[in-house]
């Protein structure tokens, strides 16, 4: 199947480097290899940072001499990979595209060396959802990577889940970051897919894990830039008294979460932080993911945030289609131009005096696509 960012990443391809990132094993070098003339990975243009062979010639420059398009894959693991990135750009830029791929935020592994600023384009593929299959019972069993997804099987998906643990645990944190307490970073790990959709105390997990504040809170971040989980920020306003520090923490894949109620909120995450990053990467847009909490503990599970401002508030429903009270509420008490409230049911309504309209949560690419409008 074709993903979604692929004809985008062609198009963007014709004037600079495309820098792809996101969590190993969402199909960042399928994707790649796509572009591809053999369109997989014995293509000479692939080289894999990772195998001994093309690490040397990534290192040397050696790159077959007609590939329009070279694909290097998981190039952040070597220290000085932007210098030499920015050489190979600048020397052949006229006559060969480069095609970045990596497992982790590629804007953040920078590791010092020169800026590659104006030289690329950076987009993050997330996992498969709505917008590319429809068959949202799977998709909610097994999560959106793709091969736990189209194999359809509870036995692959534990065996899958485990491999991938170590893989991003043992291989990408070892690799990329100077962390010696791999196990207690992997103790924290599991325990996060049980907080999705609350408030996240830090001070609470690093007391649970007998570290310091800073430290926990530095373990949540690399986890964040390996693309393991994420967390939003809330939007805080003085007439509303609404909550200003403590985020919330959603997985990037969703099949961890437990109950039904957190893996369909986490769900729902999930897909609007594919549309904000959609938005951010290919138009620029300024859109945030966050959320609206006030001291009374009334709450918007989401909103969307453009240029400072809610666009957007949206609930989450498991079961129910009644307008949630919070809605109303904060529909009177703001100036929120529209309001959403997905559930799992399929009556469409919308409700004027309230600015809301409770959609069947199958609509939500419709309402916020990650595609050309």
């Amino acid at each position: 199947m074709e993903r979604y960012l692929k004809s985008f990443i062609i198009e963007d391809l014709k004037e600079k480097m495309v820098f792809v990132g996101g969590p190993r094993q969402v199909g960042k070098t399928t994707l790649a290899l796509s572009l591809l003339k053999a369109a997989d990975e014995r293509d000479p243009a692939y080289f894999n940072y990772d195998d001994q062979k093309s690490r040397a010639a990534i290192l040397e420059g050696r790159f077959p001499a007609h590939a329009p398009i070279v694909v290097l894959d998981e190039l952040h693991k070597f220290k000085n990979w932007r210098n030499l990135l920015k050489g190979f750009y600048d020397t052949s830029r006229s006559y060969r595209k480069f095609l970045v791929t990596g497992s982790a935020r590629l804007d953040f592994y920078r590791r010092g060396g020169d800026s590659l600023q104006g030289r690329y384009h950076y987009y993050r593929l997330h996992p498969l959802h709505l917008d590319e299959v429809s068959d949202m019972a799977r998709l909610l069993v097994f999560g959106g990577f793709p091969e736990p997804y189209f194999k359809g099987n509870s036995r692959h998906w534990n065996r899958w889940q485990n491999e991938r643990r170590v893989r991003v645990l043992q291989e990408d944190l070892i690799s990329l970051e100077q962390v010696r307490e791999v196990s207690q970073v992997d103790l924290l790990a599991s325990v996060l897919s049980d907080r999705v959709g609350s408030l996240l105390s830090v001070k609470n997990l690093a007391k649970d894990l007998g570290v310091a504040f800073e430290t926990a809170d530095r373990w949540i971040e690399i986890l964040e830039n390996l693309y393991y989980c994420f967390r939003i920020q809330p939007y805080g306003t003085k007439e509303l008294q609404t909550t200003k520090k403590e985020r919330k923490l959603y997985m990037w894949d969703w099949s961890l979460c437990q109950t039904a109620g957190a893996r369909f909120e986490n769900f729902l995450a999930s897909y609007l932080l594919k549309y904000c990053h959609f938005r951010q990467d290919y138009y620029g847009d300024n859109l945030q993911l966050g959320f609206l909490r006030d001291r009374e503990q009334r709450e918007i599970d989401f909103v969307i945030i453009k240029n400072r401002k809610i666009i957007a508030g949206i609930e989450c429903k498991t079961n129910s289609t009644a307008i949630s009270p919070n809605i109303k509420y904060f529909a009177k008490k703001t100036k929120i131009p529209q309001f959403f409230q997905f559930h799992q049911g399929s009556e469409d309504a919308e409700i004027m005096e309230y600015r809301t309209r409770c959609v069947p949560f199958a609509q939500v690419p419709m309402i916020f696509p990650c595609g050309m409008i």
